[in-house]
């Protein structure tokens, strides 16, 4: 995509308070072997009722990205499916797998890091969570603390080389 839509920065403050947590969780999944991703899922208080981090190298479970993981999270603390009035905050932009469970939890509000020219599902290769052919749209909230996430994700691959 050639233009990224979504709001510009400034962001809420919260929203980077919360992204340089989630970097410092992401470290954790690198033990062993994944990808530095982590999620987390806020209440409409903004309270954590779910988080996440890629697990698939752990679990040997291609759906266990970090957003799958917290969203599943968030539904068994709620005891609903449905995560209205949530935001759901990531360190990468969502992958197309995890932009569907985001529609189909009905979450209004994502937030993510660092852009996926390879993936991603939010505005850099397809825009799955703004498609308005679709019956649930969300507000999205792009490149928070993205050099950090990026940075992250950059030192990690480098290490596999």
């Amino acid at each position: 995509m050639s233009e990224r839509p979504g709001p510009a920065h400034p962001w809420p403050a919260a929203y980077g308070e919360r992204m340089r947590q989630l970097l410092a969780d992401a470290r954790l999944a690198e033990a062993s072997g994944d990808v530095p991703v982590s999620a987390l899922v806020l209440d409409a208080s903004g309270r954590v009722i779910g988080s996440g981090r890629n697990e698939r190298e752990l679990r040997h479970d291609p759906t266990a990205h970090a957003e799958v993981l917290a969203l599943r999270a968030a539904a068994e603390r709620t005891g609903d499916w449905r995560l209205e009035g949530c935001t759901l905050i990531v360190t990468l932009e969502p992958c197309v797998m995890c932009a569907g469970a985001i529609l189909a939890a009905r979450v209004p509000t994502v937030v993510f890091g660092a852009w996926d020219e390879k993936a991603g599902a939010v505005g850099s290769v397809y825009d799955v969570l703004r498609d308005r052919r679709l019956n649930h749209t969300v507000e999205v909230w792009a490149g928070v603390e993205a050099d950090a996430c990026a940075a992250a994700l950059t030192t990690f691959f480098r290490s596999r080389l």
